[in-house]
């Protein structure tokens, strides 16, 4: 289905204030905007998000390595929880990188009976950016709808963006994301089978396989929880390649405190709380066996002070 498809499909029950975006990780800056896209819909209109499911930049400049805060369906999901009422996603192409900001405002009225566009600071709409808010207030004027940006959303300074928070989460430093994320950072996927090299060493451990556009914490280990059937336990996740066995492979391997029973097959959650140390490569068993002991006895002490977000 292309865009033009997929915006004429999108029949909203009512009229629009529509914000549009990439809205990865969907932060404390999203949340500023997409709050007031709630607040100027009031109940005369209805809330809309147009959505990319990929980074724009990964077409526009191909050979860009993707990288993401949320899967798509958890960005659908936590935009939604801020009170958007319709979520419309749509794949960023070389068909789309082309329509002119004309065009796009356009469809957006005629589609979306849109009558408000609310733009981020920095925000910009068609082919080359051309739609900035100036430009998007003047094509509003011909097309029946209005046009305004919000502030941006600061914390210690700066402004609150996916890039601050990916840089954040690759640096290891996972405890400033309650402060831009309103939340834990968050990874989940299925437990695979691995070498079960840790059960060998008494502290078996789930190898979880997270999605590969995900971004991952730098190397090391995290005190975590992990999300199990609805339940949630005090772990200790490592993220690397396992320098003392000579490995290549990056893996996420959750060791669950206090649990039993089988989670292969299972999806499991991940909630990271602060990184312990640092990725080391050990010469022999017996002092990675020690390490591992008190890496768990570390988490664990970070863990029973965790007052959550």
């Amino acid at each position: 289905m292309s865009f033009r498809q997929r915006l004429a499909s999108a029949v909203p029950s009512k009229e629009t204030v529509v914000t549009i975006g990439v809205f990865d990780g969907v932060h404390l800056g999203h949340r500023h905007l997409l709050r007031k896209v709630v607040e100027l819909a009031g109940d005369q209109y209805v809330p809309t998000v147009i959505t990319f499911s990929n980074r724009p930049i990964t077409v526009i400049r191909p050979g860009t390595e993707p990288s993401y805060l949320t899967t798509l369906d958890q960005r659908v999901e936590l935009i939604k929880q801020q009170g958007i009422e319709v979520v419309v996603c749509l794949d960023f192409t070389q068909e789309l990188a082309g329509v002119s900001a004309e065009e796009f405002a356009k469809l957006l009225a005629d589609s979306f009976r849109m009558k408000g566009l609310v733009m981020g600071p920095d925000s910009a709409i068609g082919k080359d950016r051309r739609g900035d808010l100036a430009f998007m207030k003047k094509q509003g004027e011909g097309l029946g709808f209005w046009a305004q940006s919000v502030e941006t959303f600061d914390v210690e300074g700066q402004p609150v963006k996916s890039r601050r928070i990916r840089e954040a989460v690759s640096n290891g430093t996972l405890e400033v994301c309650p402060e831009l994320l309103g939340r834990n950072y968050f990874l989940s996927g299925k437990v695979v089978v691995g070498d079960q090299r840790g059960r060998t060493l008494g502290f078996p451990t789930a190898n979880v396989e997270v999605e590969t556009e995900m971004r991952l914490p730098g190397d090391g280990i995290y005190a975590t929880w992990a999300m199990i059937d609805g339940k949630r336990h005090k772990s200790a996740t490592s993220i690397g390649i396992r320098p003392t066995f000579d490995l290549t492979q990056r893996l996420v391997e959750v060791y669950v405190m206090d649990f039993t029973g089988d989670l292969y097959g299972k999806t499991v959650g991940v909630e990271f709380i602060k990184k312990v140390r640092d990725q080391e490569k050990f010469d022999g068993l017996d002092t990675l066996i020690k390490q591992i002991g008190q890496d768990v006895d570390n988490c664990r002490q970070v863990l029973d002070q965790d007052r959550g977000p």
